[in-house]
């Protein structure tokens, strides 16, 4: 009996920490937006803007940024591009183990997309492992739709990637939103109920040029 009321008091003990973690990540987000220009925020302009520019900003600049993009055409996002996580924030450590370790069958590498009609398109995600001869591996895996519509961070029109028609477990709630900084740099916001839903996105990099499309792997 003693050992059972130590170990409920250790779940509820993780679960308070996870609560107060989450609420600090989201208040680090920074309040609502300011109606600073890209330009403003990076202190460059937009289609000079480099990944290292990007990499400068804390987490409510990086919100700021979002905010004050706009969501690409939709035939602008076709092939494979390159990914990369944004690591700020309290809980950027996990959100950065998760998406390496648990989201695919290896590390995340970015994203590929297929705009096949003029308002709609998929595509997948990228990952790589080293297998025991010490070669690379790249998996095209983890398939969702896209379309252009109105966000649930801000309200304005994102380039939306829904999981949900085709992944299950904590997968299937996940839905990432896009916005363009420049021709080869769009920044991300992903989200799953798991971790509070479009409240606490986790911020992501979407960097070209594309490769060509390859697609999905064979199951």
């Amino acid at each position: 009996m003693k050992a059972l009321k130590i170990i409920i008091a250790i779940v509820v003990a993780l679960v308070v920490v996870q609560l107060a973690l989450t609420g600090i990540n989201i208040l680090q987000k920074g309040g609502s937006c300011k109606g600073q220009s890209i330009e403003q925020i990076l202190g460059i302009a937009p289609g000079k803007a480099t990944v290292k520019d990007i990499e400068k900003l804390d987490k409510a600049a990086l919100f700021q940024l979002f905010y004050a993009a706009s969501a690409p055409r939709y035939e602008e996002l076709n092939g494979e591009y390159n990914g990369q996580t944004l690591p700020v924030g309290v809980l950027a450590a996990s959100a950065d183990f998760y998406t390496h370790h648990f989201f695919g069958p290896g590390r995340w590498m970015g994203k590929s997309f297929f705009p096949f009609e003029n308002s709609k398109g998929w595509g997948y995600n990228l990952f790589s492992r080293i297998d025991k001869d010490g070669k690379v591996i790249v998996f095209r895996v983890r398939k969702m739709n896209t379309y252009i519509g109105k966000s649930l961070i801000d309200g304005k029109d994102s380039f939306h990637l829904d999981y949900s028609p085709y992944n299950s477990g904590t997968v299937h709630s996940m839905h990432d939103e896009l916005r363009k900084i420049n021709d080869n740099i769009f920044l991300g916001m992903g989200y799953m109920s798991l971790g509070g839903g479009s409240i606490n996105p986790a911020p992501f990099l979407i960097i070209g040029p594309a490769a060509k499309w390859v697609g999905l792997d064979k199951e």
